[in-house]
């Protein structure tokens, strides 16, 4: 697909940095819808097929976390960018909990927007792992369906999810560096400055571990990464 076949959906309140954003994503070569609500987004997003929404959290009326949940509800799997000017982590956590695939607080670099855009959209167009049903600890996940089985019930998983799940279960018991993580899921440089992977790591504790403050199948290697455990004895 090239450039000027993608369509993004910018949903952004504030003027000035809508106008910031259109233009350089248009110098880009991509479509670029805009709406100043959650409520005019959603139908458009009704409307249209996007390649990629970019979501503004602080919206008049519905949030951008409200808009991102009940577009996660109808089994959508469109990439979120999420643009915030609150950097506080628990607003972090919250966006990716509530489905968005990455995050990025104002201010914040073009140059680095870009390349969260053009990552997010190559993911995308992936075609979708199929891997068979994966257990551990109490958890059943099928990458293939997308969905999960936890502690907490039923899930649906979201393409970059997924996408992680299925590095860490096909490096099981090994270090897998946080640079190596941005690069292979996230197509991003492996000493880009982010704090994406420790707020997915988060996410996926929060999923999948019976206590996340101490958990058991995704650890912190300190110094080096990550590392999955299918057992917890």
């Amino acid at each position: 697909m090239n450039a000027d076949q993608i369509k993004i959906l910018l949903v952004e309140d504030e003027p000035n940095i809508a106008d910031g954003i259109i233009f350089n994503l248009e110098a880009e070569g991509y479509l670029v819808s805009h709406c100043i609500s959650a409520e005019a987004a959603q139908t458009e997003l009704t409307a249209h097929e996007f390649a990629l929404l970019v979501l503004d959290i602080m919206l008049p009326g519905i949030d951008g976390f409200e808009l991102c949940r009940r577009l996660r509800e109808t089994g959508s799997d469109l990439p979120v960018l999420m643009l915030t000017a609150r950097g506080d982590e628990d607003d972090r956590i919250t966006g990716l909990s509530e489905g968005a695939d990455d995050y990025l607080t104002k201010p914040f670099s073009l140059k680095e927007f870009l390349l969260r855009v053009k990552a997010l959209l190559r993911r995308s167009r992936r075609t979708r792992i199929t891997t068979p049903t994966y257990s551990f600890g109490a958890n059943s996940v099928d990458l293939t369906e997308r969905r999960a089985i936890t502690a907490m019930g039923e899930l649906e998983l979201t393409e970059i999810e997924v996408k992680v799940l299925q590095l860490f279960f096909s490096r099981e018991g090994k270090v897998i560096s946080r640079g190596d993580l941005l690069q292979t899921v996230w197509g991003m440089a492996p000493d880009t400055e982010t704090r994406t992977i420790d707020n997915f790591i988060v996410r996926l504790r929060k999923y999948f571990e019976s206590d996340p403050a101490k958990p058991v199948h995704f650890q912190t290697v300190r110094g080096r990464g990550y590392r999955f455990v299918h057992s917890d004895t």
